[in-house]
């Protein structure tokens, strides 16, 4: 049933002005909303660069979830857990993350954001530049938490 066929029904006067209004104004709200998600995770993805060269776990803590996982490119698979510990041990090292590119996707009435991304990763001064993806999923106490990890070293050209 249409709006005009419920205000008719009902007896309400019906403003068809109004009604476009509101219909454009909720697709631009709308559009509005995939914007800054595209611009949070961005913004969560520098921050968890910047916490992993700087071993700032009560940030990578937040932002990953308890169920991640995460294939760094040489295959190896590590949860939440293992890779917190990794960096804590000194296991995992990095001196800089640059990010080189971003490319954001919400999807799922803008609950789940899909990333892709290329990094470059200096360790004792030798750069290794990776393509990356990674799946954010939003959770209603949480806010957004990475749940998914992959990363691929990119040939040197």
């Amino acid at each position: 049933m249409s709006p005009l066929d419920l205000c008719v029904r009902n007896h309400y006067p019906f403003n068809m002005k109004k009604y476009l209004i509101s219909i454009l104004l909720f697709s631009f709200l709308h559009q509005i909303d995939a914007q800054t998600v595209e611009q949070t995770i961005e913004t969560l993805e520098r921050q968890r660069f910047e916490a992993q060269v700087k071993k700032d776990l009560p940030v990578l803590e937040k932002i990953f979830a308890d169920d991640l996982v995460y294939i760094h490119s040489s295959g190896k698979k590590d949860s939440k857990t293992s890779y917190l510990k990794s960096i804590q041990d000194g296991k995992s090292v990095y001196d800089k993350i640059t990010l080189d590119s971003i490319q954001v996707r919400p999807y799922a009435s803008d609950k789940v954001a899909v990333v892709n991304g290329v990094i470059t990763i200096t360790n004792a001064g030798t750069p290794s530049t990776l393509r990356y993806l990674v799946v954010y999923h939003k959770i209603r106490r949480k806010g957004w938490q990475l749940n998914s990890w992959q990363s691929l070293k990119l040939a040197k050209s």
